[in-house]
Protein backbone atom coordinates (compact mmCIF):
# COMPACT_ATOMS: atom_id res chain seq x y z
CA UNK A 1 0.00 0.00 0.00
CA UNK A 2 1.44 3.30 -1.03
CA UNK A 3 2.28 5.76 1.69
CA UNK A 4 2.99 8.71 -0.56
CA UNK A 5 1.06 11.91 0.00
CA UNK A 6 -2.00 11.71 -2.21
CA UNK A 7 -2.56 14.24 -4.94
CA UNK A 8 -6.05 15.67 -4.63
CA UNK A 9 -8.16 14.68 -7.57
CA UNK A 10 -9.69 17.49 -9.58
CA UNK A 11 -13.30 18.36 -8.90
CA UNK A 12 -15.21 15.78 -10.91
CA UNK A 13 -18.39 17.81 -11.26
CA UNK A 14 -19.16 18.09 -14.96
CA UNK A 15 -18.97 21.52 -16.54
CA UNK A 16 -20.53 20.42 -19.82
CA UNK A 17 -23.24 18.13 -21.13
CA UNK A 18 -21.53 14.98 -22.40
CA UNK A 19 -23.33 13.10 -25.17
CA UNK A 20 -20.99 10.77 -27.05
CA UNK A 21 -19.39 9.33 -23.91
CA UNK A 22 -22.71 8.29 -22.37
CA UNK A 23 -23.57 6.31 -25.51
CA UNK A 24 -20.36 4.27 -25.45
CA UNK A 25 -21.00 0.53 -25.29
CA UNK A 26 -19.64 -1.52 -22.43
CA UNK A 27 -19.17 -5.23 -21.87
CA UNK A 28 -22.33 -7.28 -21.45
CA UNK A 29 -23.30 -8.52 -18.02
CA UNK A 30 -22.00 -11.96 -17.05
CA UNK A 31 -25.57 -13.17 -16.70
CA UNK A 32 -27.30 -11.20 -19.48
CA UNK A 33 -28.86 -14.39 -20.82
CA UNK A 34 -30.62 -15.22 -17.55
CA UNK A 35 -33.16 -12.36 -17.50
CA UNK A 36 -33.40 -12.58 -21.31
CA UNK A 37 -34.36 -16.25 -21.29
CA UNK A 38 -36.46 -15.93 -18.14
CA UNK A 39 -38.67 -13.18 -19.52
CA UNK A 40 -39.27 -15.16 -22.72
CA UNK A 41 -40.16 -18.25 -20.69
CA UNK A 42 -42.49 -16.17 -18.48
CA UNK A 43 -44.19 -14.24 -21.28
CA UNK A 44 -44.61 -16.92 -23.95
CA UNK A 45 -47.01 -19.44 -22.34
CA UNK A 46 -49.67 -16.96 -21.11
CA UNK A 47 -49.65 -15.00 -24.38
CA UNK A 48 -49.75 -18.09 -26.58
CA UNK A 49 -52.65 -19.46 -24.53
CA UNK A 50 -54.52 -16.19 -25.03
CA UNK A 51 -53.84 -16.36 -28.77
CA UNK A 52 -55.28 -19.88 -28.86
CA UNK A 53 -58.36 -18.72 -26.92
CA UNK A 54 -58.81 -15.59 -29.00
CA UNK A 55 -58.27 -13.31 -26.01
CA UNK A 56 -55.10 -11.43 -26.92
CA UNK A 57 -56.77 -8.19 -25.80
CA UNK A 58 -56.15 -9.42 -22.23
CA UNK A 59 -52.42 -9.97 -22.79
CA UNK A 60 -51.53 -6.60 -21.28
CA UNK A 61 -52.60 -7.96 -17.89
CA UNK A 62 -50.69 -11.22 -18.15
CA UNK A 63 -47.65 -9.26 -19.32
CA UNK A 64 -47.79 -7.32 -16.03
CA UNK A 65 -47.24 -10.52 -14.07
CA UNK A 66 -44.83 -12.09 -16.55
CA UNK A 67 -42.44 -9.15 -16.46
CA UNK A 68 -41.74 -9.88 -12.78
CA UNK A 69 -39.38 -12.59 -14.07
CA UNK A 70 -36.87 -9.83 -14.87
CA UNK A 71 -36.01 -9.26 -11.20
CA UNK A 72 -33.66 -10.67 -8.55
CA UNK A 73 -31.37 -12.75 -10.77
CA UNK A 74 -28.36 -11.75 -8.67
CA UNK A 75 -29.80 -13.00 -5.38
CA UNK A 76 -29.36 -16.39 -3.72
CA UNK A 77 -32.43 -18.52 -4.19
CA UNK A 78 -33.72 -18.29 -0.63
CA UNK A 79 -33.58 -14.49 -0.85
CA UNK A 80 -34.77 -14.54 -4.47
CA UNK A 81 -37.98 -16.31 -3.46
CA UNK A 82 -38.80 -13.50 -1.03
CA UNK A 83 -37.76 -10.76 -3.45
CA UNK A 84 -39.83 -12.14 -6.31
CA UNK A 85 -42.81 -12.48 -4.01
CA UNK A 86 -42.43 -8.83 -3.09
CA UNK A 87 -42.11 -7.80 -6.74
CA UNK A 88 -45.25 -9.73 -7.73
CA UNK A 89 -47.21 -8.23 -4.84
CA UNK A 90 -45.89 -4.76 -5.65
CA UNK A 91 -46.83 -5.18 -9.30
CA UNK A 92 -50.34 -6.30 -8.34
CA UNK A 93 -50.69 -3.42 -5.87
CA UNK A 94 -49.75 -0.78 -8.42
CA UNK A 95 -51.95 -2.42 -11.06
CA UNK A 96 -54.90 -2.53 -8.64
CA UNK A 97 -54.60 1.19 -7.85
CA UNK A 98 -54.37 2.00 -11.56
CA UNK A 99 -57.32 -0.16 -12.61
CA UNK A 100 -59.57 1.09 -9.81
CA UNK A 101 -58.64 4.69 -10.64
CA UNK A 102 -59.38 4.11 -14.32
CA UNK A 103 -62.77 2.64 -13.43
CA UNK A 104 -63.72 5.57 -11.20
CA UNK A 105 -62.74 8.50 -13.43
CA UNK A 106 -61.75 9.33 -16.97
CA UNK A 107 -60.31 12.74 -16.05
CA UNK A 108 -56.83 12.67 -17.61
CA UNK A 109 -55.38 15.23 -15.20
CA UNK A 110 -56.43 13.15 -12.19
CA UNK A 111 -55.08 9.98 -13.80
CA UNK A 112 -51.74 11.61 -14.54
CA UNK A 113 -51.53 12.79 -10.93
CA UNK A 114 -52.24 9.29 -9.66
CA UNK A 115 -49.60 7.93 -12.04
CA UNK A 116 -47.00 10.43 -10.82
CA UNK A 117 -47.61 9.57 -7.17
CA UNK A 118 -47.44 5.86 -7.97
CA UNK A 119 -44.17 6.39 -9.86
CA UNK A 120 -42.61 8.17 -6.87
CA UNK A 121 -43.72 5.45 -4.45
CA UNK A 122 -42.43 2.72 -6.76
CA UNK A 123 -39.10 4.51 -7.16
CA UNK A 124 -38.61 4.85 -3.41
CA UNK A 125 -39.62 1.26 -2.68
CA UNK A 126 -37.29 -0.16 -5.32
CA UNK A 127 -34.37 1.97 -4.12
CA UNK A 128 -34.89 1.38 -0.41
CA UNK A 129 -35.21 -2.39 -0.87
CA UNK A 130 -32.31 -2.40 -3.36
CA UNK A 131 -34.21 -4.74 -5.63
CA UNK A 132 -31.86 -3.97 -8.52
CA UNK A 133 -32.49 -3.83 -12.27
CA UNK A 134 -34.87 -3.10 -13.89
CA UNK A 135 -35.96 -1.17 -10.82
CA UNK A 136 -39.12 0.90 -10.83
CA UNK A 137 -39.40 1.43 -14.60
CA UNK A 138 -41.29 -1.80 -15.34
CA UNK A 139 -43.68 -1.26 -12.42
CA UNK A 140 -44.32 2.33 -13.50
CA UNK A 141 -44.84 1.34 -17.11
CA UNK A 142 -47.50 -1.21 -16.18
CA UNK A 143 -49.38 0.97 -13.70
CA UNK A 144 -49.23 4.13 -15.84
CA UNK A 145 -50.42 2.39 -18.99
CA UNK A 146 -53.26 0.72 -17.07
CA UNK A 147 -54.52 4.09 -15.89
CA UNK A 148 -55.63 4.88 -19.43
CA UNK A 149 -57.30 1.55 -20.25
CA UNK A 150 -61.11 1.84 -19.95
CA UNK A 151 -62.31 -0.25 -17.00
CA UNK A 152 -65.33 -1.00 -14.87
CA UNK A 153 -65.06 -2.01 -11.24
CA UNK A 154 -66.53 -5.38 -12.09
CA UNK A 155 -63.67 -6.12 -14.50
CA UNK A 156 -60.89 -5.29 -12.05
CA UNK A 157 -60.84 -8.61 -10.10
CA UNK A 158 -60.62 -10.67 -13.28
CA UNK A 159 -57.83 -8.57 -14.71
CA UNK A 160 -55.91 -8.73 -11.45
CA UNK A 161 -56.39 -12.50 -11.39
CA UNK A 162 -54.82 -12.77 -14.85
CA UNK A 163 -51.83 -10.73 -13.70
CA UNK A 164 -51.58 -12.78 -10.50
CA UNK A 165 -51.54 -16.13 -12.31
CA UNK A 166 -48.87 -14.85 -14.70
CA UNK A 167 -46.94 -13.51 -11.70
CA UNK A 168 -46.96 -16.94 -10.05
CA UNK A 169 -45.65 -18.43 -13.30
CA UNK A 170 -42.92 -15.77 -13.43
CA UNK A 171 -41.98 -16.66 -9.83
CA UNK A 172 -41.60 -20.30 -10.83
CA UNK A 173 -39.51 -19.36 -13.86
CA UNK A 174 -37.23 -17.21 -11.70
CA UNK A 175 -36.74 -19.99 -9.18
CA UNK A 176 -36.33 -22.85 -11.68
CA UNK A 177 -32.49 -22.65 -11.95
CA UNK A 178 -32.18 -23.72 -8.31
CA UNK A 179 -32.81 -27.26 -9.50
CA UNK A 180 -29.69 -27.20 -11.69
CA UNK A 181 -27.25 -24.84 -9.94
CA UNK A 182 -28.39 -24.22 -6.37
CA UNK A 183 -25.44 -21.99 -5.45
CA UNK A 184 -25.12 -20.15 -8.75
CA UNK A 185 -25.77 -16.56 -7.53
CA UNK A 186 -23.35 -16.68 -4.61
CA UNK A 187 -20.70 -18.39 -6.76
CA UNK A 188 -21.01 -15.61 -9.34
CA UNK A 189 -20.84 -12.90 -6.68
CA UNK A 190 -17.69 -14.45 -5.22
CA UNK A 191 -16.17 -14.82 -8.69
CA UNK A 192 -16.91 -11.16 -9.43
CA UNK A 193 -15.17 -10.15 -6.20
CA UNK A 194 -12.10 -12.21 -7.08
CA UNK A 195 -11.97 -10.83 -10.64
CA UNK A 196 -12.35 -7.21 -9.51
CA UNK A 197 -9.64 -7.77 -6.91
CA UNK A 198 -7.32 -9.21 -9.57
CA UNK A 199 -7.74 -6.02 -11.60
CA UNK A 200 -6.69 -3.96 -8.59
CA UNK A 201 -3.80 -6.25 -7.73
CA UNK A 202 -2.42 -5.79 -11.24
CA UNK A 203 -2.06 -2.07 -10.52
CA UNK A 204 0.22 -2.90 -7.59
CA UNK A 205 -1.80 -0.51 -5.46
CA UNK A 206 -0.12 2.50 -7.08
CA UNK A 207 -0.49 2.15 -10.85
CA UNK A 208 -2.78 3.99 -13.23
CA UNK A 209 -6.40 3.82 -12.22
CA UNK A 210 -5.63 2.09 -8.92
CA UNK A 211 -8.03 4.29 -6.91
CA UNK A 212 -11.05 3.43 -9.04
CA UNK A 213 -9.99 -0.19 -9.32
CA UNK A 214 -9.67 -0.44 -5.55
CA UNK A 215 -13.09 1.15 -5.00
CA UNK A 216 -14.66 -1.21 -7.54
CA UNK A 217 -12.98 -4.22 -5.92
CA UNK A 218 -14.08 -3.30 -2.42
CA UNK A 219 -17.63 -2.74 -3.69
CA UNK A 220 -17.57 -6.18 -5.34
CA UNK A 221 -16.29 -7.76 -2.12
CA UNK A 222 -19.04 -6.05 -0.13
CA UNK A 223 -21.60 -7.27 -2.65
CA UNK A 224 -20.25 -10.80 -2.32
CA UNK A 225 -20.54 -10.66 1.46
CA UNK A 226 -24.10 -9.37 1.24
CA UNK A 227 -24.95 -12.17 -1.18
CA UNK A 228 -23.42 -14.80 1.09
CA UNK A 229 -25.21 -13.37 4.12
CA UNK A 230 -28.50 -13.88 2.29
CA UNK A 231 -27.88 -17.56 1.69
CA UNK A 232 -29.75 -20.17 3.67
CA UNK A 233 -28.27 -22.71 6.05
CA UNK A 234 -28.23 -25.55 3.53
CA UNK A 235 -24.85 -26.74 2.18
CA UNK A 236 -22.85 -24.99 4.88
CA UNK A 237 -19.59 -26.43 3.55
CA UNK A 238 -20.08 -24.75 0.17
CA UNK A 239 -20.99 -21.44 1.74
CA UNK A 240 -17.98 -21.55 4.05
CA UNK A 241 -15.68 -22.31 1.13
CA UNK A 242 -17.03 -19.29 -0.72
CA UNK A 243 -16.53 -17.17 2.39
CA UNK A 244 -12.88 -18.27 2.49
CA UNK A 245 -12.40 -17.04 -1.07
CA UNK A 246 -13.99 -13.68 -0.28
CA UNK A 247 -11.59 -13.39 2.66
CA UNK A 248 -8.73 -14.09 0.26
CA UNK A 249 -9.98 -11.24 -1.92
CA UNK A 250 -10.01 -8.96 1.12
CA UNK A 251 -6.46 -9.97 1.97
CA UNK A 252 -5.31 -9.26 -1.57
CA UNK A 253 -6.96 -5.84 -1.44
CA UNK A 254 -5.17 -5.02 1.78
CA UNK A 255 -1.76 -6.09 0.41
CA UNK A 256 -1.89 -6.10 -3.40
CA UNK A 257 1.87 -6.46 -3.87
CA UNK A 258 1.78 -9.83 -2.06
CA UNK A 259 -1.12 -11.26 -4.09
CA UNK A 260 -1.20 -13.24 -7.31
CA UNK A 261 -3.80 -11.95 -9.81
CA UNK A 262 -3.52 -15.10 -11.92
CA UNK A 263 -4.55 -17.26 -8.97
CA UNK A 264 -7.45 -14.94 -8.14
CA UNK A 265 -8.66 -15.25 -11.72
CA UNK A 266 -8.21 -19.02 -11.63
CA UNK A 267 -10.45 -19.25 -8.58
CA UNK A 268 -12.98 -16.97 -10.27
CA UNK A 269 -12.94 -19.15 -13.37
CA UNK A 270 -13.48 -22.28 -11.32
CA UNK A 271 -16.52 -20.71 -9.66
CA UNK A 272 -18.04 -19.64 -12.98
CA UNK A 273 -17.53 -23.07 -14.50
CA UNK A 274 -20.17 -25.72 -14.76
CA UNK A 275 -18.74 -27.91 -12.01
CA UNK A 276 -20.40 -27.95 -8.60
CA UNK A 277 -17.15 -28.15 -6.61
CA UNK A 278 -15.95 -24.98 -4.91
CA UNK A 279 -12.22 -24.49 -4.26
CA UNK A 280 -11.71 -25.55 -0.66
CA UNK A 281 -15.21 -26.99 -0.21
CA UNK A 282 -13.84 -30.37 0.91
CA UNK A 283 -11.59 -28.96 3.64
CA UNK A 284 -12.58 -30.18 7.12
CA UNK A 285 -14.55 -27.72 9.22
CA UNK A 286 -13.50 -27.29 12.83
CA UNK A 287 -14.02 -24.69 15.51
CA UNK A 288 -10.59 -23.27 14.67
CA UNK A 289 -11.74 -22.90 11.07
CA UNK A 290 -14.55 -20.52 12.00
CA UNK A 291 -14.70 -17.50 9.73
CA UNK A 292 -14.74 -14.66 12.20
CA UNK A 293 -15.62 -12.12 9.54
CA UNK A 294 -18.76 -13.94 8.48
CA UNK A 295 -19.76 -14.49 12.09
CA UNK A 296 -19.20 -10.83 12.91
CA UNK A 297 -21.18 -9.76 9.87
CA UNK A 298 -24.12 -12.00 10.75
CA UNK A 299 -24.12 -10.64 14.30
CA UNK A 300 -24.85 -7.13 13.04
CA UNK A 301 -28.62 -6.51 12.94
CA UNK A 302 -29.89 -5.32 9.55
CA UNK A 303 -30.39 -1.60 9.20
CA UNK A 304 -34.10 -0.71 9.27
CA UNK A 305 -35.48 0.27 5.88
CA UNK A 306 -36.79 3.60 7.10
CA UNK A 307 -33.26 4.72 7.95
CA UNK A 308 -32.53 4.67 4.21
CA UNK A 309 -35.56 6.78 3.30
CA UNK A 310 -34.03 10.17 4.17
CA UNK A 311 -31.45 10.30 1.35
CA UNK A 312 -34.15 9.25 -1.12
CA UNK A 313 -36.38 12.26 -0.48
CA UNK A 314 -34.95 14.42 -3.32
CA UNK A 315 -35.27 11.50 -5.76
CA UNK A 316 -38.89 10.93 -4.70
CA UNK A 317 -39.76 14.62 -5.14
CA UNK A 318 -38.01 14.74 -8.51
CA UNK A 319 -39.92 11.67 -9.67
CA UNK A 320 -43.35 12.88 -8.53
CA UNK A 321 -42.89 16.41 -9.87
CA UNK A 322 -41.22 15.41 -13.12
CA UNK A 323 -43.74 12.69 -13.96
CA UNK A 324 -46.71 14.91 -13.18
CA UNK A 325 -45.41 17.86 -15.22
CA UNK A 326 -44.45 15.61 -18.13
CA UNK A 327 -47.93 14.08 -18.19
CA UNK A 328 -49.61 17.49 -17.99
CA UNK A 329 -47.41 18.84 -20.80
CA UNK A 330 -48.31 15.85 -22.96
CA UNK A 331 -52.00 16.50 -22.37
CA UNK A 332 -51.48 20.18 -23.20
CA UNK A 333 -50.07 19.42 -26.66
CA UNK A 334 -52.87 16.96 -27.35
CA UNK A 335 -51.08 13.60 -27.26
CA UNK A 336 -53.53 10.81 -26.48
CA UNK A 337 -51.15 8.71 -24.38
CA UNK A 338 -49.66 10.95 -21.67
CA UNK A 339 -48.40 7.91 -19.77
CA UNK A 340 -45.58 7.61 -22.30
CA UNK A 341 -44.24 11.00 -21.23
CA UNK A 342 -44.78 10.04 -17.59
CA UNK A 343 -42.84 6.79 -17.94
CA UNK A 344 -40.05 8.55 -19.85
CA UNK A 345 -39.64 11.01 -16.99
CA UNK A 346 -39.76 8.22 -14.38
CA UNK A 347 -36.96 6.33 -16.14
CA UNK A 348 -34.54 9.27 -15.93
CA UNK A 349 -34.01 9.70 -12.21
CA UNK A 350 -30.78 8.25 -10.90
CA UNK A 351 -28.58 8.85 -7.85
CA UNK A 352 -27.43 12.29 -8.99
CA UNK A 353 -27.75 14.84 -11.79
CA UNK A 354 -24.79 13.52 -13.76
CA UNK A 355 -26.31 10.05 -13.98
CA UNK A 356 -29.75 11.54 -14.64
CA UNK A 357 -28.35 13.50 -17.58
CA UNK A 358 -26.70 10.37 -18.94
CA UNK A 359 -29.94 8.42 -18.67
CA UNK A 360 -31.81 11.25 -20.40
CA UNK A 361 -29.52 11.12 -23.43
CA UNK A 362 -29.63 7.32 -23.51
CA UNK A 363 -33.42 7.24 -23.25
CA UNK A 364 -33.99 9.75 -26.04
CA UNK A 365 -31.53 8.12 -28.44
CA UNK A 366 -32.82 4.62 -27.71
CA UNK A 367 -36.46 5.62 -28.12
CA UNK A 368 -35.91 7.48 -31.39
CA UNK A 369 -34.07 4.54 -32.91
CA UNK A 370 -36.66 2.19 -31.45
CA UNK A 371 -39.63 3.88 -33.13
CA UNK A 372 -37.88 3.52 -36.49
CA UNK A 373 -37.46 -0.20 -35.83
CA UNK A 374 -41.13 -0.44 -34.85
CA UNK A 375 -42.16 1.23 -38.10
CA UNK A 376 -40.17 -1.39 -40.02
CA UNK A 377 -41.50 -4.34 -37.99
CA UNK A 378 -45.16 -3.25 -37.74
CA UNK A 379 -46.20 -4.79 -41.09
CA UNK A 380 -44.89 -8.17 -39.93
CA UNK A 381 -46.58 -7.90 -36.53
CA UNK A 382 -49.86 -7.04 -38.24
CA UNK A 383 -49.94 -10.37 -40.07
CA UNK A 384 -51.85 -11.90 -37.17
CA UNK A 385 -52.01 -12.39 -33.39
CA UNK A 386 -49.32 -15.08 -33.42
CA UNK A 387 -46.95 -12.85 -35.39
CA UNK A 388 -47.58 -10.04 -32.90
CA UNK A 389 -46.77 -12.25 -29.92
CA UNK A 390 -43.63 -13.64 -31.58
CA UNK A 391 -42.39 -10.13 -32.34
CA UNK A 392 -42.93 -9.19 -28.69
CA UNK A 393 -40.92 -12.21 -27.57
CA UNK A 394 -38.04 -11.27 -29.86
CA UNK A 395 -37.94 -7.74 -28.48
CA UNK A 396 -38.27 -9.01 -24.89
CA UNK A 397 -35.17 -11.13 -25.40
CA UNK A 398 -33.29 -8.39 -27.25
CA UNK A 399 -33.96 -5.77 -24.59
CA UNK A 400 -32.49 -7.89 -21.79
CA UNK A 401 -29.63 -9.15 -23.96
CA UNK A 402 -28.51 -5.63 -24.89
CA UNK A 403 -29.41 -3.35 -22.01
CA UNK A 404 -26.39 -4.29 -19.88
CA UNK A 405 -24.07 -2.98 -22.60
CA UNK A 406 -25.75 0.43 -22.49
CA UNK A 407 -29.23 1.56 -21.53
CA UNK A 408 -29.87 3.18 -24.90
CA UNK A 409 -29.15 -0.06 -26.73
CA UNK A 410 -31.71 -1.90 -24.62
CA UNK A 411 -34.22 0.92 -25.22
CA UNK A 412 -33.93 0.24 -28.93
CA UNK A 413 -35.82 -3.00 -28.21
CA UNK A 414 -37.93 -1.78 -25.29
CA UNK A 415 -39.57 0.96 -27.39
CA UNK A 416 -40.98 -1.26 -30.16
CA UNK A 417 -42.01 -3.77 -27.48
CA UNK A 418 -44.03 -1.11 -25.65
CA UNK A 419 -45.62 -0.01 -28.92
CA UNK A 420 -46.53 -3.57 -29.85
CA UNK A 421 -48.17 -4.11 -26.46
CA UNK A 422 -50.55 -1.23 -27.20
CA UNK A 423 -51.74 -3.22 -30.24
CA UNK A 424 -52.91 -6.26 -28.28
CA UNK A 425 -56.50 -4.94 -28.22
CA UNK A 426 -56.32 -4.10 -31.94
CA UNK A 427 -53.99 -2.86 -34.67
CA UNK A 428 -53.42 0.89 -35.05
CA UNK A 429 -52.10 3.20 -37.74
CA UNK A 430 -48.33 3.15 -37.50
CA UNK A 431 -47.75 6.79 -38.47
CA UNK A 432 -49.76 8.48 -35.70
CA UNK A 433 -48.52 5.93 -33.16
CA UNK A 434 -44.88 6.66 -33.98
CA UNK A 435 -45.48 10.41 -33.97
CA UNK A 436 -47.14 10.33 -30.57
CA UNK A 437 -44.32 8.26 -29.12
CA UNK A 438 -41.63 10.61 -30.43
CA UNK A 439 -43.44 13.67 -29.08
CA UNK A 440 -44.03 12.08 -25.68
CA UNK A 441 -40.40 10.95 -25.47
CA UNK A 442 -39.11 14.46 -26.09
CA UNK A 443 -41.62 16.01 -23.70
CA UNK A 444 -40.92 13.48 -20.96
CA UNK A 445 -37.16 13.82 -21.29
CA UNK A 446 -37.16 17.62 -21.37
CA UNK A 447 -39.67 18.24 -18.59
CA UNK A 448 -38.33 15.39 -16.47
CA UNK A 449 -34.76 16.67 -16.60
CA UNK A 450 -35.82 20.24 -15.85
CA UNK A 451 -37.61 18.92 -12.76
CA UNK A 452 -34.38 17.19 -11.70
CA UNK A 453 -32.54 20.50 -12.03
CA UNK A 454 -35.20 22.30 -10.02
CA UNK A 455 -35.18 19.88 -7.07
CA UNK A 456 -31.72 20.05 -5.54
CA UNK A 457 -30.20 17.51 -3.20
CA UNK A 458 -28.91 19.93 -0.62
CA UNK A 459 -27.87 17.32 1.93
CA UNK A 460 -25.46 15.51 -0.40
CA UNK A 461 -22.52 17.43 1.03
CA UNK A 462 -23.62 16.72 4.60
CA UNK A 463 -23.72 13.01 3.84
CA UNK A 464 -20.10 13.15 2.63
CA UNK A 465 -19.13 14.73 5.95
CA UNK A 466 -21.04 12.02 7.78
CA UNK A 467 -19.33 9.28 5.76
CA UNK A 468 -15.93 10.84 6.52
CA UNK A 469 -16.75 10.90 10.23
CA UNK A 470 -17.78 7.23 10.10
CA UNK A 471 -14.52 6.24 8.40
CA UNK A 472 -12.49 8.19 10.96
CA UNK A 473 -14.39 6.55 13.81
CA UNK A 474 -14.00 3.02 12.41
CA UNK A 475 -10.30 3.59 11.66
CA UNK A 476 -9.62 4.89 15.15
CA UNK A 477 -11.42 1.88 16.62
CA UNK A 478 -9.33 -0.52 14.52
CA UNK A 479 -6.15 1.37 15.43
CA UNK A 480 -6.89 1.07 19.15
CA UNK A 481 -7.38 -2.66 18.80
CA UNK A 482 -4.13 -2.95 16.87
CA UNK A 483 -2.29 -1.08 19.62
CA UNK A 484 -3.67 -3.30 22.37
CA UNK A 485 -1.33 -6.19 23.37
CA UNK A 486 -4.13 -8.76 23.58
CA UNK A 487 -7.04 -8.25 21.21
CA UNK A 488 -9.66 -10.92 20.62
CA UNK A 489 -9.52 -12.15 17.00
CA UNK A 490 -13.28 -11.72 16.59
CA UNK A 491 -13.09 -8.09 17.72
CA UNK A 492 -10.26 -7.28 15.33
CA UNK A 493 -12.03 -8.98 12.46
CA UNK A 494 -15.26 -7.12 13.21
CA UNK A 495 -13.32 -3.85 13.25
CA UNK A 496 -11.69 -4.68 9.91
CA UNK A 497 -15.04 -5.48 8.34
CA UNK A 498 -16.62 -2.32 9.74
CA UNK A 499 -13.80 -0.16 8.35
CA UNK A 500 -14.03 -1.82 4.94
CA UNK A 501 -17.78 -1.21 4.78
CA UNK A 502 -17.30 2.42 5.84
CA UNK A 503 -14.74 2.98 3.07
CA UNK A 504 -17.10 1.52 0.46
CA UNK A 505 -19.90 3.79 1.72
CA UNK A 506 -17.59 6.82 1.64
CA UNK A 507 -16.63 6.24 -1.99
CA UNK A 508 -20.27 5.74 -3.02
CA UNK A 509 -21.39 8.84 -1.12
CA UNK A 510 -18.58 10.99 -2.54
CA UNK A 511 -19.31 9.85 -6.09
CA UNK A 512 -23.02 10.54 -5.69
CA UNK A 513 -22.40 14.02 -4.27
CA UNK A 514 -19.85 14.84 -6.98
CA UNK A 515 -22.57 14.25 -9.57
CA UNK A 516 -24.76 17.02 -8.20
CA UNK A 517 -23.83 19.92 -10.46
CA UNK A 518 -25.09 22.67 -8.19
CA UNK A 519 -22.85 21.62 -5.27
CA UNK A 520 -20.20 24.32 -4.90
CA UNK A 521 -17.41 22.21 -3.45
CA UNK A 522 -16.60 18.87 -1.93
CA UNK A 523 -13.80 17.87 0.47
CA UNK A 524 -12.03 15.84 -2.21
CA UNK A 525 -8.63 16.00 -0.54
CA UNK A 526 -10.07 14.84 2.79
CA UNK A 527 -11.81 11.95 1.05
CA UNK A 528 -8.57 10.84 -0.60
CA UNK A 529 -6.63 11.13 2.67
CA UNK A 530 -9.30 9.22 4.59
CA UNK A 531 -9.36 6.47 1.99
CA UNK A 532 -5.60 6.09 1.98
CA UNK A 533 -5.34 6.06 5.77
CA UNK A 534 -8.21 3.60 6.01
CA UNK A 535 -6.67 1.17 3.54
CA UNK A 536 -3.33 1.33 5.35
CA UNK A 537 -5.15 0.40 8.56
CA UNK A 538 -6.88 -2.47 6.77
CA UNK A 539 -3.51 -3.78 5.63
CA UNK A 540 -2.22 -3.54 9.19
CA UNK A 541 -5.16 -5.55 10.54
CA UNK A 542 -4.60 -8.25 7.93
CA UNK A 543 -0.96 -8.62 8.92
CA UNK A 544 -1.79 -8.52 12.65
CA UNK A 545 -4.31 -11.34 12.15
CA UNK A 546 -1.67 -13.46 10.46
CA UNK A 547 -3.80 -13.83 7.35
CA UNK A 548 -0.81 -12.82 5.24
CA UNK A 549 2.66 -14.09 6.02
CA UNK A 550 4.55 -12.65 3.11
CA UNK A 551 4.92 -12.62 -0.65
CA UNK A 552 3.99 -15.79 -2.43
CA UNK A 553 1.60 -17.05 0.22
CA UNK A 554 -1.15 -17.44 -2.33
CA UNK A 555 0.95 -19.53 -4.71
CA UNK A 556 1.86 -22.50 -2.60
CA UNK A 557 1.66 -26.00 -4.11
CA UNK A 558 -1.62 -27.91 -4.48
CA UNK A 559 -3.76 -24.83 -5.00
CA UNK A 560 -5.39 -25.82 -8.26
CA UNK A 561 -8.95 -24.42 -8.31
CA UNK A 562 -10.45 -27.82 -9.02
CA UNK A 563 -8.75 -29.62 -6.18
CA UNK A 564 -10.67 -30.88 -3.21
CA UNK A 565 -8.30 -29.35 -0.66
CA UNK A 566 -8.43 -25.87 0.70
CA UNK A 567 -6.40 -23.66 -1.66
CA UNK A 568 -5.95 -20.89 0.81
CA UNK A 569 -3.41 -21.89 3.46
CA UNK A 570 -1.42 -24.78 4.85
CA UNK A 571 -3.45 -25.28 7.98
CA UNK A 572 -6.92 -24.86 6.54
CA UNK A 573 -7.48 -21.43 8.09
CA UNK A 574 -8.30 -18.71 5.52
Amino acid sequence: MSSATPTPTPDPKPRRFPVASVLRLGRPSNIWFKPALSVVAAVAPPNLILVALGGLDLAAYTMAGSLCALYAHNRPYAARAKALTGVVLGMLGGLAVALVSASLTSNAVILVTVGAVLAAVQKVLCDVTRIGPPGNVILTFVSSASLFVPQTLGQVPGHLALAGVAGVWAWLVGMAPVLVRPHGPERRATADALSATAVYVETGGTGDGHTRARAAAYAAVQAAWQCLLLTGTRSAATRRALERLVVRAEIALAAPTDADPALLRAWAGALRGTGRRVPGADAPLTDADELLGAAAERAIPPRPLWHRLGPLTPIAVRTALGCALAGYASLAVGVGRPYWALVTAASLYQANLSLTWSRTVQRVVGNLVGVLIFAAVAPIAHLGPLALVLCCLVFNFGAEALISRNYWLGSVCVTPLALLITEFPGYQDTGPLVTDRVVDTLIGALVGFVAALAVTNRRAGDRVEGALATVDREREHATRLLAAPHTAPAALEAARRGLAAALVALRATADAAAGEWWLSSLPQERVVLAEQAGHRTLAATVRRQGLLTGPGTETEPDTHPGSGTDPDTKDGRP
